[in-house]
């Protein structure tokens, strides 16, 4: 046996045969450099295949079934409650519920398109070219806008603690509504241009999959991933500095200071759950490939559908996470639904049922809400 056949044999967790002589220690840098490169991708290759083909649809049917039963009901249903309490309370929505409104408007597109990912077991998840484009069409969007938003959001927090000047003069209405606009224009640039680019070189390549082009994967991780959380982790950084400068400084009220830990939990969120996603890609942009490989082989996700699988359903998390975190640190939103819920419920008993299990998940005064409706943020 030789060391590439021995190096397999251990790497999947094999005993090497009877009368097997191992390899020098001389030639232990011979047998790392044979897993390297191609090499690397045969181990990880013999792997997975340990799990065979029924496990992998057990595991995946598994993981669907929770994401359906406990994620998908929470971002559907969570997030249609972001859009409506907001427009029933239109005159009093505050600039960040302008941006939570426009990032929970991307979150129920994915969502909703979260379910072809869920149902799509007996397609082999991304074997078919156009399923592979279309659910990479929605992923990109939702996540360049995301991203976005949370990257404008975490600056408009920067703006406001640390006062920076003119702060009040740009800092309206009319200006978040701009920047919204703007940002979906972005997000929409990112995906299609490219998007329509290399599909009028590639139109008639066989297994062709917009989301395996390097060039649109290196715009993924960089755009969309690396470089907003470098400006997002400056603001923080600049935030914290502002905070620990004017430390008892009362005009920094403590509703700015709740509003700051909102948006950082849902940042914390979105990194956790997209992740696994770049991390994915990045793996596959930096491993290189075998020169007779086909298109269909070089693609993780036709290769690995089981881990493309999972890191999909993560990143569908991120959306159905947001209106928990939402519901619970955003002090607005919930004197808003309080009152909306009062309002709907027009069954003396129904209202009483409504009005004592929001107060036990809420525990205000209708006066506390009143006064926080009437007071911005």
């Amino acid at each position: 046996m030789d060391g590439t056949s021995l190096a397999r044999t251990f790497a999947v967790g094999g005993e090497a045969p009877a009368g097997t002589t191992l390899p020098a220690a001389n030639n232990s840098t011979s047998l790392a450099l044979n897993l390297s490169g191609p090499m690397l991708g045969a181990v990880l290759a013999n792997q997975t295949g340990v799990l065979s083909e029924q496990q992998q649809y057990a595991i995946a049917l598994f993981l669907s079934c929770l994401y359906a039963i406990f994620l998908f009901p929470i971002g559907f249903v969570g997030n249609i409650l972001i859009l409506v309490v907001n427009v029933r309370f239109r005159d009093k929505m505050t600039i960040p519920d302008l941006y939570f409104f426009n990032l929970a408007a991307a979150d129920l597109v994915l969502v909703a398109d979260s379910l072809v990912e869920v149902l799509n077991l007996h397609e082999q998840y991304y074997d078919k070219a156009a399923l592979c484009t279309f659910m990479s069409l929605f992923l990109q969007i939702n996540m360049y806008s995301s991203v976005f938003f949370l990257t404008w959001m975490s600056f408009d927090r920067y703006m406001v603690l640390a006062k920076a000047m003119r702060c009040s003069l740009l800092r309206t209405k009319q200006h978040a509504r701009l920047s919204c606009g703007l940002i979906w224009m972005a997000s929409a640039s990112a995906t299609l241009v490219p998007f329509t680019a290399v599909h009028l070189q590639h139109s008639g390549d066989e297994c062709f999959c917009f989301a395996d082009v390097t060039e649109v994967q290196w715009l993924e991780v960089t755009l969309g991933f690396l470089v907003p959380f470098a400006v997002i982790g400056l603001c923080y950084s600049l935030i914290a500095r502002a905070l620990a400068r004017a430390h008892g400084h009362r005009s920094l009220r403590p509703r700015r200071h709740k509003a700051l830990r909102m948006i950082l939990a849902v940042v914390l969120v979105f990194f956790v759950c997209w992740l696994p996603e770049n991390v994915l890609i990045s793996v596959h942009l930096l491993q290189r490939t075998q020169p007779d490989t086909t298109p269909c082989q070089q693609s993780f996700r036709h290769a690995y559908p089981l881990t493309g699988h999972i890191v999909n359903l993560a990143a569908f998390s991120n959306s159905c996470l947001n209106p928990l975190i939402y519901s619970f640190l955003g002090e607005t939103f919930r004197d808003k639904l309080r009152l909306y819920m009062a309002q709907k419920t027009t069954l003396p008993a129904l209202n009483r049922l409504c009005h004592a299990a929001l107060k036990a998940v809420i525990p205000d005064s209708a006066e506390q809400s009143d006064a926080r409706l009437s007071s911005a943020v």
